[in-house]
């Protein structure tokens, strides 16, 4: 299943995409797509129901974040071999954490903001993990039975707060409209190996980044486990899973970096595209 939210923000109604790319409502259904709908329990409710019972949603109404109510917003860093080198950076020996501020959350295709006085915002497109099932001390064997499914996530990051003022990332990557998720979350039996997807942004039509989830140094099943034994996990709980090479930051000879008035467009084989505007803070 593609499951997704629609509406304006705050005021977002679940949803899901069928078969033939028709977006149905779910709200007759459930409440949300949350942490109560993702369980194992909660999907398997969404399957017994046939989308062409659901009314069609005409038109072309924004999309939310494809996750509602989310607890935590946990991502990793330096995670692909490929992109550690053009950062020039050693790889790391276990998976680095930072999080996301939850008022970073924003639709697939909302605006960016680009912070005041900023002149170092970047982009890193990132395969999304949802957590489906409450995760605490779980083996690599069985991680991948937690997770409810798959989306897109734009780890936008300001790297002049992320690296050169000190500190740990969480300031450089939790600015308002830092978040973009979705656009929908592909329920985990949908996607074959989460370890084989490519995945690939572009700024204003040229492609920086070319990827696969190929290259991770930790794949989704290590980051699941190795997250459950220093928290517990709950259903509705987001990882973004790091970004390959080709981010602002890395380009040769300089760097480049987002300017107002640009338009990003990313995507992963499978899970859908995501597009934003980025513009300037007052």
């Amino acid at each position: 299943m593609k499951l997704l939210r629609f509406g304006p923000k705050g005021q977002e109604k679940p949803g899901l995409l069928d078969a033939e790319g028709k977006l149905r409502d779910l709200s007759g259904v459930v409440a949300d797509i949350d942490g109560a709908a993702l369980t194992d329990a909660g999907l398997a409710t969404l399957r017994a129901v046939d989308p062409a019972s659901l009314p069609v949603v005409e038109g072309n109404p924004r999309l939310g974040p494809c996750v509602g109510k989310i607890g935590k917003f946990i991502c990793i860093g330096l995670n692909y071999a490929d992109h550690a080198a053009e950062s020039n950076l050693p790889v790391p020996a276990e998976p680095i954490i930072f999080n996301k501020w939850n008022s970073a959350i924003s639709g697939p295709n909302d605006d960016v903001e680009i912070p005041r006085n900023s002149t170092k915002t970047d982009w890193e497109v990132e395969l999304g993990v949802v957590i489906g099932k409450a995760a605490k001390y779980v083996d690599e064997a069985s991680a991948l039975d937690y997770v409810a499914g798959y989306c897109v996530i734009n780890d936008v990051s300001e790297r002049e707060w992320q690296i050169e003022r000190g500190g740990t990332w969480d300031k450089g990557k939790g600015f308002d409209t830092f978040g973009p998720i979705g656009p929908w979350m592909v329920t985990r039996d949908e996607v074959a190996d989460p370890q084989n997807l490519t995945m690939w942004l572009e700024v204003d039509g040229h492609r920086y980044q070319n990827g696969s989830t190929k290259t991770m140094i930790f794949g989704v099943a290590k980051l699941v486990s190795y997250l459950s034994q220093c928290m517990s996990l709950q259903p509705g709980d987001v990882i973004s899973t790091g970004t390959p090479p080709g981010v602002g930051m890395g380009v040769k000879p300089s760097p480049v970096f987002l300017k107002a008035g640009q338009t990003m467009r990313l995507g992963i084989e499978g899970l859908g595209e995501q597009q934003q505007k980025t513009y300037a803070a007052e």
